[in-house]
């Protein structure tokens, strides 16, 4: 898959399960280029969510959620995610 489409993807399933007030998704696979395991087919990305509905869990719990909601993007597509949630 191709990074915008990945990204456009993570925000479509994440709109769909969490109300939110935004989300921003970046591409942050440049940073990782050199690392060992690196591999061209799957991305590091950054995932900012603002969400009265995530912020009033604990944050295992949050990070759980999206964790579960992107699960065949992590098999798939995904390295590694940094994630906000405010």
């Amino acid at each position: 898959m191709e990074i915008n489409k990945l990204i456009e993807v993570v925000k479509e399933k994440i709109m769909e399960e969490i109300t939110l007030q935004k989300i921003n998704v970046e591409d942050k696979s440049f940073l990782h280029k050199k690392h060992i395991n690196n591999s061209p087919n799957k991305f590091h990305i950054k995932i900012t969510i603002i969400s009265e509905e995530l912020r009033s869990k604990k944050k295992i719990d949050s990070t759980k959620r999206i964790y579960k909601i992107l699960e065949n993007e992590l098999k798939n597509y995904i390295h590694s995610i940094q994630l906000s949630i405010n």
